[in-house]
């Protein structure tokens, strides 16, 4: 060993805890910068010699008997090889240790003293773990500080949740709040300064770009939303944005558990709904109440903890607001062409919420459509006893389409068993999963089981809901009705599903040209077009497909030409039938070489 390698082992490590205090005191207004802070240095190098059996086995054995001191157990991680990739399992195991009664105070000093000398990332993982169980009020600021390592926001909020939720979701939103727009809140909210809060609050803009789900949920809870609700009773601005953040909470494209994690949820829509006539009938103010009330009805917002009969007292009550002609009108104007799409989805959709069967349905269909301003999905949404399906099970994404779980029939009952895709993780299956249920008959019962989700990356099953039986002939019923309900849809969706229905029923129209059909919407980026997409393969039609590994996506945008959306789908399906699609659609996926190979161009955008 050398001089300076004798020096290094003898001197003393700094405390992480005294590093992020320096690293904040150097920091302008000691706020951390986005993403916080890496560790000074890493606490292990090389590869890991411990599988994850012998890693756990490893964090057990470094608990038992439980140390006095921190000293002695950053020298049995050392000795057992437990490195900072091991933080999650130091987490978990900590968390599930038996606690003696007369342990809990040596376990609450070990800790202590682990968060506020510790030197290594898994030794101060281990004191923050331990005082997510035992810690006090007393902990808090600690906890705050490590938390701006981002290594370490992870358990230093999660344990804070429990102590202190404002202060976990201050740290949350200084790590993870990554835009511009949100760092004047952010600011204000670290440094304390209750002054600035509010207006900055309310300048903040609402769109999923800026403000996701978890965001959402974080801004409600760092600003104490239900107590300055309650500091400004009118305050038009605040309530609207209470709103808005209600209506991010809930967004199924995103993760709608941040809804039902928000603990002060029910204080939040009391505030807002039972004020709601405060504020100007707009044509952004009529589209977040609808939106709220979608979300009461047959959305996560179901899920909530509610008294009994207030959700239906919530949801009458803006029934009767948004009937009331000043809102009517509201939601009827939209003149400019980007208020439009929004104005028409206030007029088909404003009254579905509050139409609520007369008796309680233990099979229900709801073809839901959120906000196209924000571009929200169409949801066709299953609730079971008045209880919506994908958000108690799945809550990583959306139910799917009308035109998937409808159209095509996947929800009917067959002798033979069916499993069928009720939702796919926003960002699709292979990243976050996806939700499946298989359906059958059972001579009068409909039988839906065997639940199913797919979780990349997921060491332990998700958890299996019981089977459900349905009485056969109201289920067919409801069946019935949801796929001939077409009152939630717009003129380039109808003209959209026709073609879809004309090409399932004539696949030939598309195969003579040896294409096969692809996604038929409407535009995502302009509502008003139908799109019909196709995949092409030299040979398809003969039935020796050249390369069918390699194929190329085209796209035909059709603009809706005021005419009816029955001519026009009858109009697309006759080009489809006469002239080859290739000659006046566009290449919109593959790969460059084989559209050069092919002949075709490759978009630039591509």
């Amino acid at each position: 060993m050398s001089v300076q390698e004798e020096r290094n082992a003898l001197t003393p490590r700094t405390a992480l805890y005294d590093h992020a205090l320096r690293l904040l005191r150097e920091s302008p207004d000691g706020v951390p910068p986005r993403r916080g802070y890496s560790l000074p240095r890493k606490t292990a190098t090389g590869e890991d010699p411990l599988s994850r059996e012998e890693a756990k086995r490893a964090v057990r054995e470094a608990f038992s008997p439980l140390p006095v001191d921190p000293v002695t157990l950053h020298r049995r991680f050392e000795r057992l090889g437990i490195q900072d990739r091991h933080k999650h399992l130091i987490t978990s195991i900590v968390a599930g240790l038996p606690q003696p009664v007369e342990q809990v105070d040596v376990a609450r000093a070990l800790g202590r003293g682990l968060i506020r000398t510790g030197t290594t990332a898994p030794a101060v993982t281990a004191g923050i773990a331990l005082l997510g169980r035992l810690g006090e009020s007393e902990d808090v600021p600690y906890l705050t500080v490590l938390g701006v390592f981002r290594v370490l926001t992870g358990p230093a909020v999660n344990a804070l949740e429990i102590l202190d939720r404002q202060s976990a979701a201050v740290v949350w939103l200084a790590v993870h709040a990554r835009c511009d727009e949100l760092q004047p809140l952010v600011h204000a909210l670290w440094t304390d300064n209750r002054q600035a809060v509010l207006p900055e609050l309310v300048a903040l803009p609402a769109s999923p770009r800026f403000v996701s789900s978890a965001v959402a949920r974080r801004i409600a809870e760092a600003s104490q939303l239900p107590d300055l609700l309650d500091h400004h009773p009118s305050g038009t601005d605040l309530l609207t944005y209470a709103g808005r953040l209600l209506v991010r909470m809930g967004c199924s494209r995103d993760d709608p558990t941040d809804l039902l994690a928000y603990r002060d949820a029910l204080r939040v829509y009391d505030r807002v709904v039972s004020r709601a006539g405060l504020l100007p009938p707009t044509l952004d103010n009529a589209a977040m109440l609808l939106s709220l009330a979608l979300d009461l009805s047959s959305g996560t917002g179901v899920l909530l903890d509610w008294p009994p009969e207030r959700r239906a007292a919530l949801l009458d009550s803006l029934g009767r607001l948004l009937a009331e002609p000043r809102w009517a009108a509201a939601g009827a104007t939209g003149d400019e062409a980007d208020q439009r799409p929004r104005a028409g989805w206030i007029r088909r959709t404003g009254r579905q919420p509050f139409k609520r069967p007369a008796m309680p349905d233990k099979f229900r269909i709801e073809v839901v459509v959120g906000d196209p301003a924000y571009r929200e999905p169409v949801e066709a949404r299953v609730l079971i006893d008045g209880r919506p399906v994908v958000p108690t099970v799945f809550g990583r994404g959306p139910a799917h389409s009308p035109e998937y779980l409808l159209d095509e029939g996947r929800l009917r009952a067959g002798a033979e068993p069916r499993e069928v895709q009720l939702a796919e993780a926003d960002c699709t299956e292979g990243c976050c999963g996806a939700l499946y249920v298989t359906i059958r008959r059972d001579a009068d019962q409909v039988v839906w089981e065997k639940w199913r989700q797919t979780m990349p990356g997921s060491r332990e099953p998700a958890p299996e809901p019981p089977a459900y039986r349905f009485d056969a002939s109201a289920y067919h019923a409801e069946i019935a009705r949801a796929e001939t309900d077409c009152t939630w849809s717009w003129r380039a969706r109808t003209i959209a599903r026709l073609i879809k229905a004309g090409l399932i029923e004539e696949p030939d129209l598309l195969s003579r040209w040896d294409a096969g059909r692809g996604w038929i919407s409407s535009g995502f980026d302009d509502p008003d077009t139908a799109v019909v997409t196709f995949w092409y393969v030299p040979g398809l039609a003969s039935g020796s497909p050249e390369r069918a590994d390699s194929p190329l996506q085209f796209r035909w945008v059709i603009p809706d030409d005021g005419t009816s959306p029955e001519a026009q789908a009858t109009a697309a399906l006759r080009r489809l039938a006469e002239e080859d699609p290739k000659s006046y659609a566009q290449v919109c996926g593959g790969s460059r070489e084989r559209a050069e190979e092919l002949g075709f161009s490759w978009p630039d955008s591509a």
